[in-house]
């Protein structure tokens, strides 16, 4: 009990001790906190970065047994195939809505990356959720990652029995080509045309560079159900073409008259124009060098801005005889 009592008693080492641990505590509570910066820091970077899929109210109304895709022909489909998730895809994807016939439906292929950059905007959504667009990405096995895998796609029949049931015409476009909003023909006054796209020639025998075409799956599947592409060779549009216009009782289009799309020749009042690669080292320079003919085609269809990587002419470095 006595050494008990000799260790609760106080001391002036106790007391000491005591007073400092007060003080010490009471120093620590009116100093600045200490902040994780770097936590902090990074936590604001990844807030910024997650992407918010918006959603979306449409004053849109149907019964739970219809679906508001049959208010569009099933036949008719607008074909976009793009793995890249271009920032231009969703404007080019809304022009083409607004331009081709409003009986067609829409269908973008990509790949996740492309598919969540598209079906993000609330103008796309909308699209969605009145039936006129849809969003794919394919299931393995098939591939869209390179030209081949796509050519190797386009080329195989399950394509179009499993992800087109029931599509008769194919408009397939690519992002680097564009319909002409001040073109006076209607898409669907080919409709008669087993394929039809931009001649490379002025005497081409088919109207055949695949960019910018409007294709007949019937003949697509005539040609299929004999023939097949063999792997790594020539591009699926050369390779449908020189098959397609030797079938019996179908309508193919040849040289510059019956195109409905310019590439490499140019002809007034096209439908569209297809320009390799946004305008890169392939463009055509019978289409594209003299400045007179571009400024009679921009001012013709103004919306090849949208896909084209290019500079004003008042950018132009000094000395430029505008050939370039």
């Amino acid at each position: 009990m006595s050494s008990l009592s000799s260790l609760l008693a106080p001391t002036r080492a106790k007391i000491f001790l005591a007073v400092s641990l007060v003080a010490t505590w009471s120093i620590a509570s009116i100093l600045p906190h200490y902040t994780p910066t770097i936590q902090a820091h990074f936590r604001s970077r990844l807030d910024g970065a997650l992407q918010k899929i918006p959603s979306i109210k449409v004053d849109w109304s149907v019964a739970a047994d219809e679906d508001p895709r049959d208010a569009y022909n099933s036949a008719k489909v607008a074909l976009l195939i793009e793995p890249r998730p271009l920032p231009g895809l969703v404007p080019l994807i809304l022009h083409m809505i607004s331009v081709v016939p409003p009986d067609w439906r829409f269908l973008f292929i990509g790949s996740e990356k492309s598919v969540i950059g598209v079906g993000r905007a609330y103008a796309t959504k909308h699209q969605q959720v009145i039936g006129k667009l849809d969003l794919m990405v394919l299931p393995e096995p098939w591939q869209i990652d390179s030209k081949e895998a796509v050519y190797r796609m386009m080329t195989d029949i399950r394509f179009y029995d499993e992800f087109l049931p029931g599509v008769e015409w194919i408009l397939k476009y690519e992002a680097d080509s564009i319909l002409c909003a001040n073109s006076g023909t209607s898409l669907n006054e080919w409709l008669d045309w087993s394929w039809v796209g931009a001649p490379r020639t002025e005497n081409d025998q088919y109207a055949g560079n695949g960019g910018l075409s409007l294709r007949r799956v019937s003949a697509i599947k005539q040609v299929l159900g004999f023939q097949a592409r063999f792997n790594d060779t020539e591009p699926e549009d050369e390779w449908f073409g020189k098959r397609v216009v030797l079938l019996p009782g179908h309508k193919v289009a040849a040289g510059v008259e019956e195109a409905l799309a310019v590439e490499d020749v140019y002809f007034e009042n096209a439908m569209g124009y297809h320009v390799r690669n946004g305008g890169g080292q392939d463009i055509s320079d019978s289409v594209w060098k003299n400045p007179d003919r571009r400024k009679e085609i921009f001012e013709y269809c103004p919306e090849l801005t949208m896909i084209m990587d290019m500079k004003l002419e008042r950018e132009r470095c000094p000395g430029d005889n505008g050939q370039g």
